[in-house]
């Protein structure tokens, strides 16, 4: 290419770019996951101690307002995909008005839920007529007593009633199932054999272990590696191919419906074309999951910041973000004692 087209060709690039959260990686943020409440109506093990925790006082969350506000501001900066996580999103009263109101930003391209399906199913006709495009379903055994085993709470049966609410729905259903040593690892061929029938995407989560008191301990380490070849012992898997930025990698079953996946959330291997930030109930920027947080946005709002001074905090905190989880975590100010409610899912 002749020198003076690769400049014309940059500049063009340069002023198509401006004004979009690019960190110093070249990567572009495009994906929001926000969380909307702290609080939960299940107490699983992997996520919170069984007495729960301490959780903020509701003048502490960011309002509905607030959110949309940020939501807004963060869209215009070239983020279009937005997933809602809590703790649960549905135990917040309104949180299905707040879907309607994000629906109304047309900068928004998906909207996504988390949730453990206790209380989702009521709302289904209604958020089926909102540009909500996929909802993740934490569902970490088959087996009733071992689910209220892992959960604390004997609610399996809604829990299942709703998957096969949404698997028959026009939304697109992935089933969350966080893989525990020594809990439910007896069961990964179980979900995969899920997927013979019904068009779902099983996703294996390695274990975050941030339960509220820190990093318990765990009897052996199921990460991708290992969860993989005890598929592979059982069936012939096909790889496919992964999306940008995809936070699971990928496989299918032959003639079977659905797909699996697994996410390598621990061991870290997805970094590298990450586009995403967290937003923590209480207004605390995360530029990584294992980072301690960065910027509480919701203080600035409070203090009067405009629209404008949003958007040069979120590209003056983006361009910090680190290359991957592990400096992240080496660089906190503590260790990780948080619990995964807290954090955002």
């Amino acid at each position: 290419m002749q020198p003076i087209k690769f400049w014309i060709i940059l500049n063009l690039e340069l002023t198509r770019m401006e004004g979009k959260l690019i960190d110093s990686f070249g990567r572009q943020i495009s994906y929001l996951r926000l969380a909307v409440t702290d609080r939960c109506n299940l107490r699983c093990q992997y996520c919170m101690p069984a007495h729960g925790i301490d959780i903020v006082d509701r003048k502490e969350l960011l309002t509905f307002k607030e959110m949309y506000r940020i939501t807004r501001v963060l869209s215009e900066l070239g983020v279009n995909k937005v997933r809602l996580t809590g703790g649960e999103p549905f135990v917040r009263k309104g949180f299905v008005d707040f879907l309607e109101m994000l629906d109304f930003n047309d900068l928004l391209e998906e909207i996504n839920i988390t949730t453990n399906g206790v209380l989702i199913s009521k709302h289904l006709e209604k958020i089926e007529q909102l540009k909500v495009k996929s909802i993740n379903l934490s569902l970490d055994s088959l087996r009733k007593d071992k689910f209220a085993e892992i959960t604390r709470r004997d609610v399996f049966d809604d829990v299942y009633e709703t998957l096969e609410i949404l698997e028959k729905s026009n939304i697109n259903l992935k089933l969350n199932i966080v893989v525990q040593s020594g809990i439910n690892t007896d069961e990964i061929i179980d979900f995969v054999e899920l997927t013979k029938h019904k068009n779902i995407a099983v996703r294996f989560i390695e274990e975050m272990p941030f339960n509220g008191v820190g990093q318990k301990d765990v009897k052996e380490v199921w990460n991708y590696t290992k969860i993989l070849s005890e598929i592979e012992s059982k069936f012939d898997i096909e790889k496919l191919v992964d999306g940008k930025s995809s936070t699971s990698r990928n496989f299918k079953v032959d003639t079977y419906k659905g797909t699996f996946g697994i996410i390598p959330a621990f061991t870290r291997t997805i970094c590298g074309d990450c586009n995403r930030i967290r937003i923590t109930a209480t207004g605390m920027f995360k530029n990584c999951l294992f980072d301690d947080g960065v910027f509480n946005v919701r203080d600035f709002m409070r203090d009067g910041a405009s629209n404008d001074d949003l958007k040069k905090l979120f590209l003056s905190i983006v361009v910090k973000k680190p290359k991957n989880g592990f400096i992240a975590e080496k660089e906190r100010n503590s260790k990780v004692s948080e619990s995964m409610s807290t954090i955002g899912g």
